[in-house]
């Protein structure tokens, strides 16, 4: 992931990143200098050279990567493939708020092989009242413009929607909400809390797994109604990741999303000032979260892999907390998402404060894949190796 430009033109009120408790981004440039973006297609190629890399993930990210200008973005993407060689595929992405879309810069992207990524909180101008401006203006109408924009004219280029999950609306019209516009694909993602900061709707409480007295699931709850609707659907409509990853985990198949499974972590993160850090979501834990003491003209990623917080994110279940290393649904929750797991003065080595919601969920998929299939059981994840149950 590479920071084009570490500003946004909305001032979304529950962003993690600019109103959460890291403060690093202030003294960084807002955009990547032309000597940063150099270096770092250098890094990339070095990287992909060095491991005998054939496919990379190139996600163009911000703040809105689009104020750094839809041609200097594609500039940078072929220069990361030119450096990278012709047997190495470079899938580029760039995620946006769709504000700034317009017809000369989705094409200006779609022409240099950029899959365009849409953050919205659902479909509906009601869904993303909080998803203001810096002037406290809705940005409904311009994000909308985008993303109906980009489905009609360039559908190919057409990446998807990623949506933090609200329990607060209703699941299943905020899912057909979102089929209006198009999306090839829905990343629904839980909001970044922990036990120290839980997300709205979750109590304050010490880390605790799914069995605790009590525990709420609201997430749980909300997400099993949308794989109801999208499993039930006569067609598919679009890909889920997140359902599709845990069918997959479930059914003994390689995941690869950073929210279940054990897979380890294959994310860095360079900054606008060329800094090398783990992936933004940490940013939600506390000031610093990310950081590595590691730059672009210092270091190789091959120096990032072996920092000890992203070693850490790469030991699998040896890194959880007892009670996930012993848990039934190991190798399908893995722990959940790093960053929810944190709780201040006593790091990271806990259960996800959505423990008892990825228990609901899961076992809710898991039951409905029994009930559809034949010869397959309703829950039966293999175990990690090295670890019974």
């Amino acid at each position: 992931m590479v920071k084009t430009h570490g500003r946004c033109n909305l001032a979304c009120r529950y962003c993690y990143l600019y109103e959460g408790p890291d403060r690093t981004w202030r003294g960084r440039p807002a955009a990547a200098s032309p000597a940063v973006l150099d270096r770092a297609a250098t890094r990339i190629a070095e990287h992909a050279a060095t491991h005998g890399l054939r496919h990379l993930a190139l996600v163009l990210h911000g703040g809105e990567p689009l104020l750094a200008g839809a041609g200097r973005l594609a500039a940078f993407a072929a220069l990361v493939r030119e450096r990278a060689g012709s047997g190495v595929e470079v899938h580029a992405t760039v995620q946006t708020n769709a504000t700034l879309l317009t017809e000369d810069r989705v094409a200006t992207l779609a022409r240099a092989g950029i899959s365009i990524g849409i953050s919205l909180d659902g479909g509906l101008a009601a869904h993303n009242t909080q998803r203001v401006d810096h002037a406290g203006r809705p940005s409904w109408a311009a994000a909308s413009r985008g993303a109906r924009l980009l489905a009609d004219h360039h559908p190919g280029a057409y990446a998807g929607i990623l949506t933090v999950v609200d329990p607060r609306t209703d699941p299943v019209e905020m899912y057909t909400s979102l089929l209006a516009l198009r999306p090839p694909a829905v990343d629904l993602l839980l909001p970044h809390g922990n036990w120290s900061a839980p997300p709205p709707g979750l109590p304050a409480a010490e880390p605790a797994g799914p069995a605790a007295p009590g525990r709420p699931t609201p997430y749980g709850d909300w997400l099993s109604a949308v794989f109801d609707r999208w499993w039930g659907a006569e067609r598919r409509e679009c890909r889920i990741r997140l359902f599709e990853e845990c069918v997959a985990l479930l059914l003994g198949l390689p995941g690869a999303t950073e929210s279940l499974g054990l897979d380890p972590v294959n994310a860095v993160v360079v900054e606008t000032d060329g800094s090398i850090e783990q992936v933004d979501s940490l940013k939600s834990a506390h000031d610093g979260a990310a950081a590595t003491g590691l730059d672009i003209f210092r270091h190789t990623f091959d120096d990032a892999l072996r920092h000890p917080g992203i070693a850490a994110r790469q030991a699998g279940a040896s890194a959880l907390a007892a009670g996930c290393r012993t848990c039934p649904l190991l190798t399908v929750c893995g722990g959940g998402h790093y960053a929810h797991r944190y709780r201040a003065g006593h790091g990271f080595r806990h259960p996800s404060v959505y423990c008892a919601d990825l228990d609901r969920l899961i076992r809710h998929i898991a039951s409905r894949i029994g009930r559809a299939t034949t010869g397959v059981p309703a829950l039966n994840p293999p175990p990690p190796t090295g670890v019974t149950r």
